[in-house]
């Protein structure tokens, strides 16, 4: 939960809707494989169709996690400050920002912490142009 003396929430940006889909679409191929195969491996009851059903359990397993976990991946941009994940940073905390090209957003915080966000977040030049434009260090 972020401070209260962030103050008005002015925009939040979550997981790029691109990202998303290629997750579902990988969990879904992954599960129709898996009950193709299955359904293979009982008809036929050959070792290698088992293997092949669990290969493509564990595909879908971890690309299920792996949504799970980016859909918590937003950046809320407040009046006084933003929140990534469980972070709060106020704009009197940040020294620089920059882009790293096509991993994500760089931010330098004054303690040496460097803060990055990752190019899987939507609108990463809308959220650089907002630090730069509300940040008391004016880059």
């Amino acid at each position: 939960m972020p401070e209260p003396n962030l103050g008005k929430l002015i925009a939040v940006h979550s997981t790029s809707p691109a990202f998303l889909q290629r997750a579902a679409i990988v969990a879904g191929l992954s599960f129709v494989f898996f009950l193709v195969t299955f359904i293979f491996y009982l008809v036929w009851q050959s070792f290698l169709y088992f293997v092949l059903a669990t290969g493509f359990l564990i595909v879908l397993f971890f690309t299920m996690i792996g949504w799970w976990m980016q859909k918590r991946n937003a950046v809320s941009i407040y009046a006084n400050g933003i929140v990534y994940r469980k972070r709060t940073i106020g704009w009197t905390e940040i020294t620089d920002v920059s882009s790293i090209g096509d991993r994500g957003l760089k931010i330098d915080l004054k303690e040496g912490d460097v803060l990055t966000i990752p190019a899987s977040v939507q609108g990463l030049d809308r959220i650089e142009a907002f630090i730069r434009q509300s940040s008391e260090f004016r880059l």
